[in-house]
């Protein structure tokens, strides 16, 4: 088998294209790999995809970054059977990697090329693709600011989503939604936020759906309800820690539902957020692709999935 680096050099602080070729030399490995290091945004999706036409044998792609990364890897393998990928988590963001204990299980490279393979869902979301979470409202204008303050001294980092949180307060507490889980409307009026998850983790600690199996074919759908500003903080830290779903103060507030898919008519202005990254479309429709995706899978990240049991107002 072929492994191929993806480095993506805006995500985090240090120079991994150096760190990494240590390790593969250090483990007299650097001969079965290749190394590609981005150049702007889509490079990885680009590169992956070319690559994946031109040679057509087995292949697996490495994610050095964060979920952008990530996401842009997935997208380039989807159509590629021959291909799988690995994660190693060395970004800023690294919210996929939770769904599997954090990031300390996949930072091991020689485990990482040495991994057995797992098949896990994604989702397409128009005519992008999602492996983590896709989201709409709030936390959609949370990742609008968040982008502003990525890079600030302070305030940027991993500090950058409590930026944007706190920016949203502000503006970003209603959002005007048709929403459509498998034909049923789950919502047409305001709401504060949805996700549709198919891992469990946002904006770096925040346990969005800790009901959600990226590999049963389904998406894991939570929409709230408007709230004031008070009722949002009372929301937030139970969200952080994975608990909304069945605090009683918040029965009336949240509709979660599973389906394979869903459809959203959000009008001119409407945004989405797949993965961490941001666009625009008036209608988006998301759909389950099962187990479409080959992941290599650490024995210590495959022990430490966390699951909640018994979903809710199924």
């Amino acid at each position: 088998m072929k492994h191929v680096f993806i480095i993506n050099p805006a995500s985090g602080t240090n120079d991994h294209e150096s760190e990494i070729r240590q390790i593969l030399a250090g483990c007299n490995r650097l001969s079965e790999c290749e190394i590609h290091v981005t150049t702007n945004e889509q490079d990885a999706t680009e590169f992956v995809d070319t690559w994946c036409r031109r040679h057509r044998e087995a292949v697996r792609f490495y994610a050095c970054g964060g979920d952008g990364t990530l996401n842009e890897v997935i997208s380039g393998i989807i159509n590629h059977p021959e291909a799988s990928v690995a994660c190693y988590p060395c970004g800023s963001g690294n919210d996929f990697v939770k769904y599997y204990g954090g990031k300390e299980n996949f930072m091991d490279i020689p485990s990482l090329m040495d991994a057995e393979e797992v098949t896990i869902d994604a989702m397409r979301v128009a005519d992008h693709y999602s492996v983590n979470v896709t989201n709409f409202g709030f936390d959609t204008k949370v990742c609008l600011a968040m982008a502003k303050y990525r890079h600030k001294p302070v305030i940027g980092g991993k500090h950058a989503y409590t930026a944007g949180i706190v920016n949203a307060f502000f503006k970003g507490m209603r959002t005007k939604v048709k929403v459509k889980a498998d034909g049923e409307m789950l919502r047409d009026d305001d709401i504060l936020l949805c996700t549709v998850a198919n891992a469990q983790y946002i904006g770096g600690a925040y346990r969005c759906a800790p009901y959600s199996s990226n590999d049963d074919g389904y998406l894991d759908i939570c929409l709230v309800k408007p709230v004031g500003r008070l009722g949002l903080l009372k929301l937030i830290k139970t969200y952080e820690r994975g608990e909304h779903l069945n605090d009683p103060r918040f029965k009336d507030l949240i509709v979660y539902r599973r389906a394979k898919k869903l459809h959203i008519e959000g009008g001119d202005d409407f945004a989405v957020t797949v993965d961490g990254e941001t666009f625009s479309a008036p209608t988006v429709d998301i759909e389950i692709l099962p187990k479409s995706i080959r992941l290599a899978l650490p024995e210590k990240a495959k022990n430490s999935v966390n699951i909640h049991e018994g979903r809710p107002n199924l």
